[in-house]
């Protein structure tokens, strides 16, 4: 089990399964919605339990993003397929995943390079953000 919350604690979440592995989302949304890329993980749907209220904003015909109203923590990324992605940084504690991959390599910021050797799509890759939970 993983928690985690907002920064003001507002908004505070149960993970009841594992999680994935951190994948790093380096397009131009998740660019402009952090500051940086994002670092993500995700669980099942059925399996996270949000208290609180979360304010979600349709960033696209397919997803919203999901944060909290009253301090403007980034939380959730929630899109097609079983699985909510929730911001890794989150997290409560060490909750024992690391980062895997990037994704969306292509629409990077021109301020940072990616020297970890960990392996990076030029767009999405679904064999990086539907890894198998262990």
């Amino acid at each position: 089990m993983s928690t985690g919350s907002c920064l003001c604690g507002a908004v505070r979440y149960v993970v009841s399964s594992p999680l994935r592995p951190v994948i790093a989302c380096h397009c131009g949304q998740c660019r402009k919605s952090s500051g940086h890329h994002v670092a993500a993980t995700s669980a099942p749907r059925e399996h996270v339990e949000i208290e609180g209220r979360v304010t979600w904003y349709a960033s696209s015909d397919i997803a919203r993003r999901g944060f909290c109203g009253i301090c403007g923590s980034n939380l959730f990324w929630d899109g097609p397929g079983s699985h909510l992605s929730i911001f890794a940084g989150t997290l409560d504690g060490d909750p024992g995943i690391r980062l895997a991959g990037h994704i969306f390599c292509a629409d990077k910021g021109a301020y940072y390079e990616i020297t970890d050797g960990l392996p990076q799509a030029p767009q999405d890759d679904p064999s990086l953000t539907t890894q198998v939970i262990p």
